[in-house]
């Protein structure tokens, strides 16, 4: 079974982080932020990787800290979890609806840590979340988890559909991407012979 777990604690937040690359899509999530709570439950679901996320931050001051910290632990456990990255699939893609929202999301498990965000939002809020957080979450994903990661919203007008479908977005292309591949479950998946080298 591949799994991790990170704790990572600053004078801003304290976050831990435990998962299972193999699970069943399980979470229990608590970071004191509903929507986020919420876009990291369905992350979970549809990756099928359990997930425990529990997290305290400075609420007081706003969401960024505390949003930031979870993407860049849960981007290290993940990176942790893949281990030398043997027979993992590597690539994938999907495009994810959510009702009037459609958004691409590439993934490349490539040690190589990038970032490529086209989703814009109609509004700064989402209640009391705001939407400029969800670029923040996948930059500290990315770069922690050392993926390649390309998202684009190719249209939608609700804020709540976009960042849902780029999570889920997320969610497929991550499930697919971690997943052994039967042909060449010893090999590592480039003409290397290492990734992230």
């Amino acid at each position: 079974m591949r799994k991790a777990s990170v704790k990572r604690t600053t004078k801003e937040t304290a976050v831990e982080v435990a998962i299972n690359l193999d699970g069943e899509g399980r979470s229990a999530i608590a970071t004191g932020i509903g929507f986020l709570d919420h876009m990291l439950d369905l992350l979970a679901r549809h990756s099928r990787i359990d997930m425990e996320i529990n997290a305290k931050g400075d609420l007081h001051i706003d969401h960024h800290h505390t949003t930031e910290d979870v993407g860049i632990a849960l981007g290290q456990a993940v990176k942790q979890a893949l281990g030398d990255m043997k027979g993992i699939t590597r690539y994938a893609d999907v495009h994810v609806p959510m009702d009037e929202a459609l958004t691409r999301v590439a993934i490349d498990i490539s040690g190589r840590p990038f970032l490529v965000f086209k989703s814009e939002f109609v509004r700064d809020k989402v209640g009391p979340f705001d939407t400029e957080l969800v670029q923040e979450w996948f930059q500290a994903f990315a770069i922690n988890a050392a993926v390649t990661l390309h998202v684009a919203t190719l249209y939608g007008t609700n804020d709540h559909h976009i960042a849902e479908s780029c999570f889920k977005g997320l969610a497929r292309a991550l499930r697919a991407a971690v997943a052994i591949d039967p042909r060449a479950a010893q090999d590592v998946p480039s003409t290397k012979g290492t990734l992230g080298g």
